[in-house]
């Protein structure tokens, strides 16, 4: 497996005001993804390979349907396509999905798929089923730049940012492991994304809005985005784009009510304050009683989960009149993390006094802890180092914070 090394290691505490990873490469084969492509784009792409106008039209709408609607990847199969095309398409496009390296299920039933793109890069992606749902947890960069200290993910380097049709790939994949072809309302075991996984959405604004938008898509995938959430750090200045633009919910990870703790847990604070965050929160377009910001919380022992501190967030959130549920995440632990999970008592007082604050506070169970696919797990096997290697990271960082 390559070694992640295109992007210097970022330094703890800093933040980059614009991340520039460097691009995706291009295919070997020299070949044309269609996945990620708008309808437009297919069109366009189909005319750069000298078909003409009138028929390039016809194609694509063609294309569209059997891509994301059926779920084809070889266009032998797309039968009200002539068989005599099938070669032309053949020869200048693909119709891909991410390579597999590594498929794993949890004893709970979550599955994580490790993931590699052409250009040998690799990400993951999660699928967490329920009795009422099942969530994908999609990635959106390959590492991450913001060096969140109790995040597994934040201690990789940033490589690049995941392009449009990598996005939904994942999506495709999922959908192929589940079965879920041709694509339908009824019956899905994928009901829901979450833009959770590797890396900041926010930081990779277009491609993100350009693979949610296909996702979205009524003639294909046709996913509501009342069933998508997009989770951000807190990049202040592309939130209210994100509302405008993508429309789906919002989902904050905020972890701390206090600048000393957020700034040593979510550094991005030292750019984007919590005052600052909390009110793009409020002006965040589309948010209402009946679609509700979540904040994410990881509870985190001796650092936020005091009872001080849940007053403190049940006065932040009515301040602001945000229409806000909390979920509460217990710390899922990886080798050499700075942090340990606060017990379940404190959870369940720190529950309940945001409860009582009349702000819904549910502790989310852990999902797939025995594959590292649980919140703040996601890390390539590129990345992961031995416990000895972490816990003298860890030392060394905690000692340099005095």
């Amino acid at each position: 497996m390559q070694t992640v090394s295109a992007a210097p290691m970022p330094i703890p505490g800093h933040i980059d005001p614009v991340p520039v990873p460097r691009a995706k490469a291009p295919r070997p084969d020299g070949k044309t993804d269609l996945i990620g492509l708008s309808k437009d784009g297919i069109r366009a792409a189909l005319l750069d390979g000298g078909m003409e106008l009138k028929q390039a039209k016809l194609r694509a709408k063609q294309l569209w349907h059997w891509i994301y609607n059926r779920g084809a990847t070889d266009f032998s199969h797309m039968t009200d396509i002539a068989k005599a095309q099938h070669p032309w398409l053949a020869e200048r496009f693909v119709i891909g999905r991410p390579e597999v390296v590594e498929a794993q299920v949890s004893s709970d039933g979550t599955r994580k798929w490790l993931l590699r793109s052409p250009d040998a890069q690799d990400y993951e992606m999660v699928f967490i089923p329920d009795a009422d749902r099942g969530t994908l947890c999609v990635s959106s960069q390959v590492g991450c730049t913001l060096n969140c200290r109790f995040c597994h993910t934040g201690t990789m380097r940033l490589v690049r940012n995941l392009t449009a049709g990598e996005i939904v790939g994942q999506v495709m994949l999922a959908r192929d492991s589940l079965g879920e072809w041709p694509s339908q309302p009824e019956g899905r075991m994928l009901t829901n994304i979450v833009m959770m996984g590797m890396g900041e959405p926010l930081y990779n604004f277009d491609e993100v809005k350009s693979g949610l938008q296909i996702v979205m898509d009524g003639d294909g995938l046709a996913l509501s985005k009342r069933r998508i959430t997009l989770s951000t750090s807190g990049v202040v200045p592309m939130m209210a784009r994100a509302g405008e633009e993508i429309g789906v919910n919002l989902a904050v990870s905020l972890h701390a009510v206090t600048k000393d703790v957020r700034d040593e847990i979510v550094p991005l604070n030292k750019k984007y304050g919590i005052e600052e965050l909390l009110q793009a929160c409020a002006d965040y377009p589309g948010a209402n009683n009946a679609r509700r910001i979540t904040f994410e919380y990881v509870m985190l022992k001796d650092k936020n989960d005091s009872d001080a501190d849940a007053h403190e967030l049940v006065r932040l959130l009515k301040k602001y009149k945000l229409p806000a549920k909390v979920n509460l995440i217990p710390f899922n632990p990886w080798p050499g993390a700075a942090y340990e999970c606060s017990t379940p008592e404190r959870i369940r007082s720190f529950s309940n006094i945001v409860f009582e604050g009349g702000i819904s506070a549910p502790v989310r169970t852990p999902r797939g802890r025995d594959i590292d696919a649980a919140c703040g797990q996601l890390k390539t096997a590129a990345e992961k180092k031995s416990r000895a290697q972490m816990d003298r990271a860890a030392e060394e960082k905690m000692a340099a914070l005095g």
